[in-house]
């Protein structure tokens, strides 16, 4: 027990330390966005190709991409169904249905590394390339579909130019060829993907504003996001006969909070921005509860 909070209550200070530096105006949401880039574009897909070169690959572990596509389709239809009962405006079911749809692995990912260190985060990245699949793409044209946007980006070139899904790719061959990287970058890989729980979490802590409105949907929102996402992980886990430390990714995965990408949608699509804010918000706040506590009884 005592080893595994030691883990786990750092990256919880990280957090608040977040929320901190933002309240003394020392960083800004401008700040966060830099540091997300930064995980995004540098230290992910370092962390990534270092750690993928002591894990065997195995069948299980080409269900779990299979599994977050199937659960996120799932919800897509389910809340759209939801949604239609609730008679909301166009804008608002938009982000009603993403909000319940899109995964928070980003959030879950700080924990999966304490507590189960390279080979949990590489099995939650190969969960999440379906989970950032779908969201580039399908999740994304939903959110253009009830949006205003003229845009007719193509989705998937968009998904094609995320560095962290080009490294689990070569990670992924390295792995199969048992071809191991360089010393000299290895070390380099190492240096950087360290950084990524600390900037994870400074920025979740620095965009955490909870404003409470229209809770009955908020509850609703997240009741379906993170309580039949919990159902769902349970169930594709057992249907596909999973066992240890991959059936506890997707079980945790599929209970991750609302993701940030529906505040990102929002915005870019006009949706309803602040019922966006509200989601996540408070669906992260129920995640730092929720997740630490899942992962010390399923570990």
């Amino acid at each position: 027990m005592h080893n595994f909070f030691s883990k786990i209550i750092p990256v919880l200070l990280i957090f608040v330390l977040g929320i901190i530096l933002r309240r003394l105006k020392v960083l800004s949401k401008e700040d966060a966005d830099k540091f997300l880039n930064l995980v995004l574009f540098v230290s992910l897909p370092a962390l990534t190709l270092n750690s993928f070169q002591d894990v065997v690959l195995s069948f299980d572990y080409i269900l779990l991409p299979i599994i977050a596509v199937i659960e996120i389709i799932s919800m897509l239809i389910i809340s759209h169904f939801i949604g239609k009962k609730f008679n909301f405006h166009r804008k608002r079911l938009g982000t009603f249905i993403i909000g319940a749809s899109i995964m928070n692995l980003g959030f879950a990912l700080p924990f999966f590394i304490a507590a189960y260190g390279s080979e949990g985060f590489a099995l939650a990245t190969i969960f999440d390339l379906g989970n950032s699949f779908l969201i580039f793409t399908l999740v994304y044209f939903i959110a253009m579909k009830f949006g205003n946007s003229s845009n007719n980006q193509d989705m998937y070139k968009k998904f094609l130019h995320l560095p962290p899904i080009w490294a689990l790719l070569i990670a992924i061959i390295l792995n199969l060829f048992h071809i191991r990287l360089p010393v000299v970058i290895s070390e380099v890989c190492s240096l950087l993907g360290s950084s990524t729980i600390a900037m994870i979490m400074l920025s979740l802590g620095i965009y955490f504003s909870p404003k409470l409105i229209n809770i009955k949907y908020v509850a609703t929102v997240i009741f379906l996001r993170m309580g039949l996402g919990f159902l769902m992980g349970l169930l594709f886990s057992t249907i596909f006969s999973l066992e240890g430390l991959p059936k506890i990714i997707v079980i945790i995965s599929s209970t991750a909070p609302v993701g940030y990408n529906t505040l990102v949608f929002s915005t870019l699509e006009n949706l309803d921005k602040r019922f966006a804010a509200t989601l996540v918000s408070f669906s992260l706040l129920l995640g730092i509860c929720i997740i630490p506590i899942m992962i010390f009884f399923l570990k």
